[in-house]
């Protein structure tokens, strides 16, 4: 079952993805992970060696846009993004759409990517068979998503601000966005739609010295606040005090991190039809 308030598309064009202020705050905390990872370089390396369309399906403020038109002018790189105004500082060509309905025509594109944005379709299944539509036979389909222990220590965090502010024992967890396409399962979402699935994990720790890295990344969800089931300013504030006596206490703040990309290929000759999960 869906959670609505994750995947509604008026929350995420009007309030999440409205411009890339959150999303830029949940992408700054990983300059403080090692080891680090040049994402848009790792997907560089993954396209095909040739000419073509590529898709960036959930473009948001065109972070992998921008490095693929620069390094990749052989190929010619269109954003999708279902909100207008986290694309309106991102260079053309970008296409206001959602994933589960793509104006794209069939098997026109050499490579399609999808980071980090499947858990905010509602029909994942309905975005991955538009992915296979427009692929071109033996064409690249790229993902990236979070494993559900991923950042564990956050959800710690949010648990013991919320269960002060409540006055309970134990408080409810943070809202998780990758837990809808985790990387656990997500090989088994693919399969039915592409061949050759594999999975590049990429752990970390992220360590800070300063609250202000943490607490921007946990305010970037507030377009979800009535879901968070606590009184998301004074849960944030209370967490703000318990990572400053935290990292009095021990010098920093350390959180793990399992994320992972998922490289995966349409058949050389598809059929007409695309698969039906079982």
């Amino acid at each position: 079952m869906s959670r609505p308030d994750t995947t509604s598309h008026t929350i995420l064009a009007e309030s999440a993805y409205r411009d890339d202020r959150h999303l830029a705050a949940r992408q700054s905390l990983y300059r403080w992970q090692q080891p680090s990872y040049d994402m848009p370089g790792l997907v560089l390396e993954h396209l095909p060696a040739t000419h073509g369309v590529v898709l960036d399906v959930g473009c948001g403020n065109g972070k992998y846009l921008t490095r693929l038109r620069s390094q990749r002018p052989d190929l010619t790189v269109i954003g999708l993004d279902i909100s207008a105004g986290i694309v309106a500082n991102v260079g053309p060509p970008v296409v206001v759409a959602d994933a589960a309905r793509l104006p794209i025509a069939d098997h026109c594109a050499v490579a399609v990517l999808a980071m980090h944005m499947l858990y905010h379709v509602e029909d994942v299944h309905a975005a991955l068979e538009h992915a296979a539509r427009v692929l071109a036979p033996g064409g690249t389909f790229i993902a990236s998503t979070n494993a559900r222990d991923d950042k564990k220590e956050l959800d710690d965090l949010w648990a013991a601000a919320a269960a002060d502010v409540l006055g309970v024992e134990r408080g409810p967890r943070r809202l998780s966005l990758s837990s809808r396409f985790a990387l656990d399962d997500a090989p088994d979402v693919l399969r039915p739609y592409f061949v050759d699935v594999r999975v590049l994990e990429l752990p970390g720790t992220i360590t800070v010295r300063e609250p202000e890295p943490v607490i921007a990344h946990l305010a970037s969800y507030r377009a979800w606040a009535n879901a968070a089931g606590v009184p998301f300013d004074a849960t944030l504030e209370r967490a703000r005090q318990l990572l400053d006596d935290m990292i009095d206490r021990d010098g920093a703040f350390r959180i793990s991190c399992r994320g992972g990309i998922l490289l995966c290929h349409t058949t050389e000759q598809r059929s007409a039809q695309s698969p039906v999960p079982g």
